[in-house]
């Protein structure tokens, strides 16, 4: 039995939950008509993509400031190292960012056309393999989180990455694309995507709902993302 705080938990489900609405409404709006309704879309993609950036920038002001007691966690054994000076923290934390970031791009094309030459579908590439491989730095960090009985730490890492992609990463691109891409982005996903995503949701805040965990709720959080990764792998081409 591991215990995590229950509070970061639910504020990082809570802002997964809300990040989801922001990408369920264009979805279940865009099949109203073509024309005025896809300019219509984009428009709403546009201002979604500010409140969830607003919403990021108040989660954290919540966490980090306001209530930041509410986010504490109890130490772990003694710290046989003394902390470094913040420059040099913040220093190395960005160099290695970097790095990592090159390192994972260019592994992540690689491996791209590696599954496609396998015979593997679009979507599963994008959903499974790009997502396993570009996060397999911050998964390695969770699971050692986790075999250290640290589950906070796992925990922040898991959700608060998917809150920093779902709430500020996603929308930041989407209102560069206005100036950088060949066309503007929009928050629409086919069907499939969106409610994958809402599973993924609500069952990320059922099993962090009670701030206890043990290896069998691991096996049914397993068991739903193999499922999702089946039915990828399995997929149709469109038009068949």
């Amino acid at each position: 039995m591991q215990e995590f705080n229950r509070v970061n938990a639910r504020l990082q489900a809570s802002l997964l939950f809300l990040a989801t609405i922001a990408l369920l409404i264009p979805s279940a709006v865009s099949g109203v008509d073509a024309g005025p309704a896809a300019e219509f879309v984009q428009v709403l993609s546009l201002g979604l993509s500010g409140l969830l950036i607003v919403a990021y920038g108040l989660g954290l002001l919540f966490s980090l400031k306001t209530h930041r007691e509410l986010f504490v966690t109890p130490e772990h054994g003694e710290d046989e190292h003394a902390p470094w000076p913040v420059g040099l923290a913040v220093g190395t934390l960005a160099v290695v960012t970097l790095l990592v970031a090159l390192v994972s791009e260019v592994f992540v094309e690689s491996v791209q056309q590696a599954a496609e030459g396998f015979g593997m579908t679009p979507a599963f590439v994008g959903f499974i393999v790009v997502a396993l491989v570009g996060g397999a730095a911050e998964m390695t960090s969770a699971f050692t989180g986790a075999r250290k009985n640290r589950l906070d730490l796992s925990i922040s890492i898991a959700l608060g990455s998917a809150s920093q992609i779902a709430l500020f990463v996603a929308p930041v691109l989407i209102i560069l694309s206005y100036a950088m891409g060949p066309t503007p982005m929009d928050l629409r996903f086919w069907p499939g995507a969106v409610v994958m995503v809402l599973i993924a949701t609500l069952t990320a805040s059922l099993v962090t709902n009670g701030g206890r965990s043990t290896w069998f709720v691991g096996v049914l959080v397993l068991m739903v993302y193999l499922i999702f990764a089946m039915t990828l792998y399995l997929l149709p081409p469109v038009g068949q």
